[in-house]
């Protein structure tokens, strides 16, 4: 009993060894830029960039191959941040800022065909074949891919609503910020 516990303990040091000398000389350097820019997108991985998550379009602009316009859920915040970080500028002409949406599914219109619930990269979409099916509001990020795949247009993006627990104070602009003039007394 003993030479078997032995044994196996020689074995799991040797094999850990093995394992931990091949994770050193076998490891694949990572671009720090792409790990930078992956932190500043929203990772949600809807997909609406054209790539299937954030760590693939945080890879595609570290090449160089993709535009920093391209993040819909990050918006204009995101935009203007990765274009300072890559030193390009963002042409904001063509974007249109979003409030944040949900999808709503019209229950009478669903006839149960599944084809959200496999398009929906978060789970949010509640249903089985051939039943009606609902969407979890917490979970849903706003991407509208199953909005496009419904044959009966029974999905449709709806706004959040603002309530205490989202609402935020918009932040002044830079040009309408009130600067007192020192030394006039009136």
């Amino acid at each position: 009993m003993l030479i078997a516990i032995g044994s196996l303990t020689i074995m799991g040091i040797v094999l850990g060894g093995l394992l931990g000398a091949a994770a050193r000389f076998l490891a694949v350097e990572e671009n720090p830029l792409e790990e930078e820019l992956k932190a500043m997108l929203p990772g949600s991985q809807c997909g609406q960039c054209g790539y299937v998550g954030c760590s693939q379009y945080a890879a595609a602009l570290a090449k160089g191959e993709a535009q920093v316009t391209l993040c819909t859920p990050g918006g204009k915040a995101v935009i203007e941040a990765l274009a300072k970080k890559l030193g390009v500028t963002a042409d904001l002409s063509e974007h249109e800022e979003k409030v944040p949406e949900y999808a709503f599914i019209y229950e009478d219109l669903c006839i149960g065909c599944t084809r959200c619930i496999r398009e929906c990269s978060t789970d949010a979409i509640l249903g089985a074949n051939k039943l009606m099916h609902t969407i979890i509001i917490d979970v849903c990020h706003g991407c509208a891919k199953c909005v496009k795949v419904c044959p009966t247009d029974a999905i449709v993006m709806v706004p959040v609503r603002v309530t205490l627990a989202n609402w935020h104070w918009p932040k002044p602009e830079e040009h309408t910020q009130f600067k007192p003039e020192v030394g006039h007394a009136h």
